[in-house]
C-alpha cells in the first residue's frame, strides 16, 4: 500500500511538471518581439535651394508604441503598427521673418548675416506601420532584423528662433508648414544596435518660395534606432 502511494504521487508530480513546462513552452511560444521603440538621429534636409545650407546639428528623436502581431508558425515574420512622438530640428541659413500680414518672407541669409541660432523646431504625433522579418526564437532575443514600413505623422507644435546682436525672431504655428507628412522607413541590424533610415515623400513647406525658387525641403533622417519588449 505504502509503494502504491509513493507511485502514485510520484507519476502524479511528474505528470504536473509536464503539463507545467508543456504550458509554459505554450506561452512562450506566443512571443512578440520589440513593443517599444526610440530613435536618435540626423536630420538632412533634401532638394535644398540654391545656397541654403544646414549649421551645427540637426537632430531627431522619437519614442512609442508598436503591436507586434506575427502572421506565420515561427513568429519570423509580422507586422506593427503603433503610436509616437517625434522631434525634428533643423539648423539652417534659411531666414524667415514676419512680413505683418500673417504671412511669412523667406530668404537665404546673407553672408553678412551674424547669428548665433536659426533654429526650427517640429514636434509631431506619429504613427508608425512596419513589415517585420527577424530570426528570434522564444528562448532568445537576440536576433537580426529587417523592418520596412511606413510613418504618418501629424504636426502638433513648431517653433522658429532666430537669435543675433541685432535682434531676435521667434515665429509660431506657420500655417505654411504641411501639418501631414509621410514617409518611408527602413531598420536593419542587429539585437540592440540597428541603423534607421526615414526619407519624408511630401515637402515640410507648402506653396512656399525662396526668391524665385520653390522651397520643397524633404527630410531624410539616417541614425539608430533601439527596441524593447
Amino acid at each position: 500500500m505504502y509503494y502504491a502511494l509513493l507511485s502514485f504521487l510520484l507519476v502524479s508530480t511528474l505528470f504536473a511538471q509536464e503539463k507545467v513546462a508543456t504550458d509554459t513552452i505554450a506561452v512562450d511560444s506566443m512571443y512578440r518581439e520589440d513593443q517599444f521603440y526610440t530613435s536618435i538621429t540626423y536630420n538632412n534636409l533634401q532638394h535644398t535651394p540654391t545656397l541654403f545650407t544646414q549649421n551645427k546639428f540637426s537632430p531627431g528623436l522619437s519614442f512609442g508604441f508598436l503591436r507586434d502581431m506575427p502572421f506565420n508558425n515561427n513568429r519570423t515574420w509580422a507586422i506593427a503598427m503603433g503610436l509616437g512622438y517625434a522631434y525634428s530640428g533643423y539648423n539652417t541659413n534659411l531666414l524667415q521673418t514676419s512680413t505683418g500680414n500673417g504671412s511669412i518672407a523667406y530668404q537665404i541669409a546673407p553672408n553678412t548675416t551674424v547669428y548665433s541660432k536659426n533654429k526650427l523646431t517640429l514636434h509631431y504625433l506619429e504613427v508608425p506601420f512596419e513589415i517585420r522579418w527577424r530570426n528570434s526564437t522564444y528562448k532568445s532575443h537576440r536576433f537580426w532584423r529587417i523592418y520596412s514600413g511606413f510613418k504618418i505623422s501629424y504636426l502638433i507644435n513648431d517653433k522658429y528662433t532666430f537669435t543675433s546682436d541685432t535682434g531676435d525672431i521667434t515665429l509660431k504655428n506657420n500655417a505654411a508648414l504641411n501639418k501631414i507628412s509621410y514617409g518611408a522607413t527602413l531598420t536593419a541590424g542587429w539585437n540592440t544596435w540597428n541603423v534607421y533610415v526615414y526619407y519624408g515623400f511630401n515637402n515640410l513647406f507648402k506653396n512656399t518660395q525662396v526668391g524665385t525658387e520653390s522651397l520643397d525641403l524633404k527630410s531624410l533622417n539616417i541614425g539608430l534606432q533601439f527596441y524593447i519588449l
